[in-house]
């Protein structure tokens, strides 16, 4: 039988089964204890028989007693610490002290008093070595036996305050064996924290394969962005997995279980510093304010409102046409608020679900009536490129004439603010989507250009990590499910933030707007899409599968564009952004088509989009937004099935 099966059948036996064993233990060493007392006394093993008997009972009979009434068999071997070695010594001087009486003070004929001396003594010696003996092997025997690894062995970036609360957290629940801690100190290299060693950074690659390492855990929560990115380019070559620790406040706050490890932070595939928000600017502008947020269930919508509750606005009205969807972030924001920490701000915030569509005039117009929001956040949009270039119609209507129906109740009931969320893909669109939301902002420009109540402003992003279209779930879903991990080009790049990022700007927009503004974010360089796949699969512990690797896990597999997607997208139509109260963001200064021709080309939209006309929506989109160039051909799906119908039909 395997030795790693003994150590298992050993600790899944019931508490009193363990117990036995342990007191029949410590018996064993009553005798051991007497008879080595006796060599050390007489210079020769003596058996164990007629005088010499009496020490081996008068042992028994006042050690397992004193022991068991004095706990030292509560505590579990494999996790005993200092605690339970105090039990040990607390028991065994009142041990000694009795046997002392017995065998010493009193005496036994036939006994050397001496015994009575040294037999408490080798005793306690040989409990204590027992035990660490026991807790060595057993932990030994869990992690490795016959050889063979059971427990994951990790090693912990950084050796500072977080690194050694994770060491010891990681210890107690036996799930992981740290085999290490890397820091960047030249200081602390080389030392040892509670038997653990610290190693220099330079050296991982030795040590992984030597220590035979499965993760790298990075504590170091205070490291620029920078250094991180520093870290994580060199355990990349490891092929292990990379997890990291949340914000040193959180570790502070709790008790590190193993749950507070998380999967590598989305954050750290952005290759620069997450931008700031002015929180000040935020809650000077939403607090005690009514609120509406349209498209609430979505990505971007959702992080909007849990962004807005802690500004403590009077009011937060939460709008979607998916039930589900609302639920969902209602329900949420409803355990948010009801938090001791939300608590204890003192003032409350009423949230109110709403069921309905923007394209829906009357209802949006009696929201709007019924509850008077001073900021109305506009994300409601269909926003996948391959489903909008497949469904243009339904596209046209829910994102540009959903933002001009939401935006002209709102200059309607003189509502002050309307910020609408688009997208990098408006800039020289490509496809459907971009275009629509193209000419959402050119509505909401024109609108602005009239004398009315209401500050209209945009706010124009990339994309967004982890959110619903984000490339990130799907790359997460395929590296966990053995690839391939499916990339439509290897030229392909996209700019990436963060949902909190977009959703700060979002509202931080709002805040800044004078009326008919195009807000962007500085969001620094382009990502290549490949390189962050590469990055993903890496530091999951896995390698990329490829002509120079033809063994490796995880293959990269190049698909080819989707209808309408770009190779690169840009931020700016025209060059020379104005700079804003914010470092990170930018206004753009762009052109639009004068309100009567632009209401034109949209009353004619309308008509072709009342009478189901994909064609006819894709050519006036053409001649509207005059930077569509558009790379696909594709057209709506029931269109496309209704034409084949009535051609059979005609046959």
């Amino acid at each position: 039988m395997r030795l790693v099966n003994v150590s298992q059948i050993l600790i899944g036996l019931p508490r009193w089964a363990k117990r036995t064993i342990i007191l029949s233990i410590d018996a064993s060493l009553c005798v051991l204890a007497v008879w080595v007392a006796y060599f050390l006394r007489l210079s020769e093993w003596t058996p164990l028989y007629g005088p010499a008997a009496w020490p081996v009972i008068g042992s028994l009979v006042l050690a397992l007693p004193i022991f068991t009434v004095l706990g030292i068999y509560r505590p579990v071997f494999r996790h005993a610490e200092s605690s339970g070695f105090n039990q040990i010594l607390l028991a065994s001087l009142v041990y000694a002290v009795a046997y002392f009486t017995v065998f010493t003070a009193w005496s036994v004929p036939g006994v050397p008093r001496t015994i009575g001396t040294l037999q408490p003594i080798l005793l306690f010696v040989f409990m204590v070595l027992a035990r660490i003996g026991a807790r060595y092997l057993l932990r030994e025997l869990i992690d490795r036996g016959d050889g063979v690894r059971v427990l994951p062995r990790v090693l912990i970036y950084g050796a500072g305050v977080s690194g050694r609360q994770l060491a010891a957290a990681i210890a107690s629940r036996r799930e992981m064996k740290v085999a290490g801690f890397l820091d960047d100190s030249r200081e602390l290299q080389g030392a040892s924290v509670n038997g653990i060693r610290i190693y220099a950074p330079d050296k991982v690659v030795e040590l992984a394969n030597k220590l035979m390492i499965d993760e790298v855990l990075l504590a170091i929560p205070s490291a620029t962005q920078q250094r991180r990115n520093a870290v994580l380019s060199v355990l990349r070559s490891l092929h292990v997995r990379v997890r990291t620790l949340p914000d040193i406040i959180e570790l502070a706050l709790s008790d590190l279980p193993n749950g507070s490890i998380t999967n590598l932070d989305v954050n750290d595939l952005l290759g620069r510093d997450v931008v700031v928000p002015a929180t000040s600017v935020m809650r000077q502008h939403l607090t005690e304010q009514t609120i509406l947020v349209t498209g609430a269930g979505g990505s971007i919508g959702s992080e909007i409102c849990r962004q807005i509750i802690a500004t403590r606005p009077s009011k937060l009205l939460l709008l979607d046409s998916n039930e589900f969807a609302l639920y969902a972030i209602h329900r949420e924001l409803e355990l948010a608020l009801s938090s001791p920490k939300m608590q204890d701000a003192g003032s409350s915030t009423d949230l109110v679900p709403l069921l309905g569509s923007v394209q829906d005039e009357h209802r949006v117009g009696e929201i709007l009536a019924c509850w008077r929001p001073t900021h109305v956040y506009h994300a409601a949009a269909y926003k996948h490129v391959p489903l909008v270039e497949h469904n243009p119609v339904q596209g046209v209507a829910n994102n540009v004439f959903g933002t001009m129906n939401v935006a002209e109740q709102c200059v309607r009931h003189r509502i002050p603010h309307f910020v609408l969320v688009s997208t990098d893909k408006a800039v020289r669109p490509t496809n459907i989507m971009g275009a629509t939301k193209r000419l959402a902002e050119m509505v909401l420009q024109a609108l602005a250009q009239e004398d009315n109540a209401t500050c209209l402003s945009m706010v124009r992003f990339g994309n967004v990590l982890g959110s619903s279209g984000s490339v990130v779930p799907l790359f997460r879903q395929q590296i966990v499910t053995g690839g391939p991990v499916t990339i439509t080009d290897e030229r392909i790049t996209r700019f990436f933030m963060t949902i909190p990022e977009a959703a700060a700007l979002v509202i931080q927009a709002g805040a800044m707007a004078t009326g008919g503004d195009v807000f962007v974010l500085d969001m620094g360089e382009p990502v290549r899409i490949v390189d962050l796949a590469r990055n993903m699969i890496e530091l999951s512990g896995l390698s990329v599968r490829d002509h120079n690797n033809p063994f490796g896990d995880i293959e990269l597999r190049f698909v080819g564009l989707r209808p309408g997607e770009k190779l690169y997208e840009e931020l700016l139509i025209e060059d020379a952004p104005l700079v804003t109260s914010h470092p990170r963001i930018r206004k753009a200064v762009e052109g639009f088509l004068p309100p009567t021709e632009l209401r034109m080309q949209l009353d004619k939209l309308r008509v072709a989009v009342a009478n189901r006309q994909p064609d006819r929506v894709r050519e006036i989109l053409r001649e509207t937004v005059k930077e569509f160039s558009p790379n696909s051909e594709v057209v709506d799906y029931v269109y496309s099935e209704m034409q084949s119908q009535r051609l059979l039909a005609a046959e």
